[in-house]
């Protein structure tokens, strides 16, 4: 890929990802698969102003063997100074910016009960940091090719071949050819404008069917607005686009109010494991009934990290005729095949989907229906034949969806 083309969308990352702004810190958390761009990303950083930029590298055959060696305790514990850099990123509020590139299935193999084991221990001591910082900040997932992932998606290509197709889906689906910018201004406004058109309906139930199974009814807060594209960090105000690419109108629904079946339409990449033709069964908002055809045990497992895990955290609608599924790929990888098809996420919602949200404390956010969790798991329900109808608080029927796309 040529660098010229790389610089443009690292420079799309920087400056419309994360916006980083003249003085802030930057925290870049990548794999070991680009370093290049990493370098290129942390170059416009720079230009954007940032007074320090920071990169945390991982590497999945490490995280491995971490897994398989150490201990629980050891796992399960945070040292002294992985708290204190907690706490200064508290005071700090950088800039985050993730880049995706791991093997979908770079996690096979490990005791997946001692991974939630582990993560729940130290989930105990990293969320009142994370509650301190949620909505203050800016940040912005992205991707870059990992070979391991490459060859998953382009099985039949040579490793470089594999990572340059894979560098042009990215590209193309985040919308990063051409003029970046401006097509993320046209896009931010195609997007609001829908947000505002959905919110102006006093929606109190969304039913979505189609027929692979799926089958939903569920609750809206009435409160609660429907988001997508760009969004603004609390107390600075500062526009930030947290996903590239992204597709999607989004709402956290009210924790308690979902009844029926939801049927995965794709594959789900969880802990470095795939689950497979999978569906989940709610009632009073909760996922009672799960099945699988790969690794429900692991689906199990999630749903039931924590209280909140069960219950849903997102609805989001992503039409069937996107940039995405156009492309006809299948990523294996959440970021993408979520903004290729309509999705639900199971854990935790996003308060700042509340009206006026800044005005709440956290606890008050939760007792009006937005759901916590330590999970945020998105899966993928939609199709080409999806159809979502809202119910209006004045007994009105309003289709939003037909034929897996927008019905306005």
């Amino acid at each position: 890929m040529k660098k010229t083309t790389l610089r443009q969308y690292a420079r799309l990352i920087a400056r419309k990802g994360g916006n980083v702004q003249k003085g802030q810190d930057v925290e870049i958390y990548a794999s070991l698969d680009q370093p290049e761009f990493v370098k290129l990303l942390a170059e416009e950083c720079y230009a954007c102003g940032a007074r320090k930029v920071s990169v945390e590298w991982s590497y999945l055959p490490l995280t491995k063997l971490d897994y398989r060696k150490r201990s629980l305790k050891t796992l399960s514990t945070l040292e002294s100074w992985e708290v204190e850099k907690l706490k200064h990123r508290v005071k700090t509020l950088p800039v985050r910016i993730f880049l995706e590139s791991d093997d979908p299935d770079g996690l096979k193999g490990v005791n997946q009960e001692k991974v939630s084991k582990a993560t729940q221990a130290r989930f105990s001591v990293i969320k009142p940091y994370r509650d301190a910082m949620e909505n203050k900040y800016q940040w912005c997932i992205a991707a870059v090719p990992g070979a391991e992932w490459a060859k998953k998606v382009f099985p039949g290509e040579t490793r470089s071949r594999a990572i340059e197709k894979l560098w042009e889906a990215i590209l193309y689906t985040s919308r990063a050819d051409g003029d970046p910018v401006a097509a993320w201004d046209a896009h931010n406004t195609d997007l609001s404008a829908r947000c505002a058109y959905l919110n102006s309906l006093g929606i109190e139930t969304l039913e979505i069917k189609s027929s692979n199974g799926t089958n939903l009814s569920v609750g809206m807060i009435e409160e609660a607005l429907f988001m997508g594209g760009s969004e603004a960090a609390q107390g600075s105000g500062i526009e930030f686009n947290p996903n590239i690419p992204s597709e999607e109108v989004y709402i956290s629904p009210k924790k308690g109010v979902a009844e029926g079946v939801a049927v995965a339409s794709k594959p789900l990449s969880y802990r470095g494991e795939l689950i497979e033709n999978f569906s989940v069964r709610f009632e009073n908002g909760k996922a009672v009934e799960v099945h699988a055809e790969k690794n429900e045990a692991l689906l199990r497992e999630m749903i039931s990290m924590d209280e909140g895990a069960a219950f849903l955290g997102e609805v989001a609608l992503v039409p069937y005729d996107s940039p995405i599924r156009n492309s006809e790929i299948l990523f294996y990888n959440t970021l993408f095949d979520e903004n290729a098809a309509c999705h639900l996420a199971l854990g935790h919602g996003f308060t700042n989907t509340l009206k006026d949200y800044d005005k709440y404390t956290l606890a008050e956010c939760y007792e009006k229906g937005i759901n916590d969790s330590m999970i945020h798991v998105d899966f993928m329900i939609g199709t080409a034949d999806l159809c979502v109808v809202a119910v209006t608080r004045d007994g009105r029927r309003v289709p939003v969806f037909e034929k897996g796309n927008w019905a306005f």
